[in-house]
């Protein structure tokens, strides 16, 4: 019997139509012959097959042998051990629960400039800057907003200071960065940064862990954001405007540490209790158990007792020599996670709670962490 060659029929058949699909796009990026659209309205988040080539739940290609679309994805099947045992050699041990890592501690950026613009302490910013600069990377996949303020979050391409600069902050409604790629191929890029949340940052390691060709060798840096969660856009209107008077024209920075943090432009703060924000979760967030980006070279966050640090899980030897380098040229200040030992505490417990979402009837992997801590 010939081996199975799972196309767009499984990947519709056991992730985009059982909620195991995140929205992150990989699908999208890695198909060779454009036969997969994105569909974000309503907030849906999901990739689509077009009809003229098999319709919504096959593939014509598929049908041939064209198997990228399950290779780019970061739910399919063993993913997690898979992407694993690439990145690091072995499967992770019971308490690695955030994931394995070399290191943690917190950095921030030291330039003035991007830690005034950036989230935490601006280390993201910092990190896209320096490779950008030393000519580690041609490219960077992140997000603006579509009004320069609070809202809805899409993908760019940042191939500058001004570019990081204008990218940097958070965002609390999703975007799928990865949907970046075209454009920076189109304007000649070849070796690309990624900036993903959780699900956004196991996209080049997947590609990469089976061999999803050009696209996964074009990825040679994935920062990922520690994520619990993303919100539809219309929580800015539906709850922060209607319900709490909070204009979303007037917002100028969102955070969310036990609580949404809004600060507005007449210098004004406001706290939103985050029970209140569940119902414009978004679905893609509901069934994910990657809070800490396990697959990235580096994981960033803001938690900890530090407002102006961003907690920093270094993974892989890319992560490692981008910091070194870092600290060596003096772009960033690090101290250690000894400082503020309740951040790790933190780590572990809300990488738990993501992984209860995973559901008993999908690969069983991600629940092989237990989820209380012994």
């Amino acid at each position: 019997m010939a081996p199975e060659k799972p196309q767009w029929r499984e990947l519709h058949t056991e992730v985009v139509t059982t909620g195991l699909c995140t929205g992150c796009a990989g699908c999208v990026v890695a198909c060779p012959y454009d036969v997969l659209g994105y569909d974000e309205s309503a907030g849906t988040y999901r990739p689509f097959h077009v009809d003229e080539h098999g319709g919504p739940d096959d593939c014509t290609y598929g049908q041939r042998g064209c198997t990228l679309c399950t290779r780019a994805c970061p739910r399919f099947r063993t993913w997690e051990g898979e992407i694993d045992q690439f990145l690091f050699g072995r499967p992770r041990t019971e308490d690695e629960v955030y994931g394995i890592a070399e290191q943690v501690l917190f950095a921030r950026a030291v330039d003035p400039e991007l830690h005034a613009a950036g989230q935490d302490g601006g280390l993201v910013s910092a990190m896209l800057v320096h490779a950008l600069e030393a000519d580690l990377v041609d490219a960077a996949l992140v997000s603006v907003t579509e009004d320069g303020g609070a809202g809805k979050a899409v993908p760019t391409v940042a191939r500058t200071r001004a570019e990081v600069l204008a990218a940097a902050g958070s965002r609390y409604t999703y975007s799928a960065n990865p949907l970046a790629y075209g454009a920076a191929i189109a304007e000649g890029a070849e070796r690309l940064a990624l900036v993903g949340m959780s699900c956004q940052a196991s996209v080049p390691a997947v590609m990469a862990a089976r061999r999803a060709g050009k696209v996964a060798r074009r990825f040679t840096l994935t920062i990922g954001l520690l994520c619990s969660k993303t919100f539809h856009e219309d929580v800015f209107t539906e709850l922060l405007d209607q319900r709490y008077g909070i204009a979303q024209g007037d917002i100028v920075r969102v955070n969310i540490k036990g609580a949404m943090q809004v600060s507005t432009r007449d210098g004004g703060y406001h706290e939103v209790p985050l029970k209140e924000a569940r119902a414009w979760t978004r679905d893609g967030c509901k069934l994910c158990p990657d809070f800490a980006a396990e697959h990235a070279d580096v994981s960033t966050g803001g938690i900890g007792a530090f407002p102006d640090w961003t907690l920093v899980i270094v993974r892989t030897a890319r992560g490692r020599e981008l910091l070194a380098g870092m600290v060596e040229a003096g772009a960033v200040e690090v101290r250690p996670i000894e400082d503020d030992p309740g951040a790790l505490v933190l780590l572990e417990r809300l990488s738990r709670v993501s992984r209860r979402r995973w559901p008993d009837s999908a690969d069983p992997g991600p629940r092989r962490i237990p989820l209380q801590s012994s």
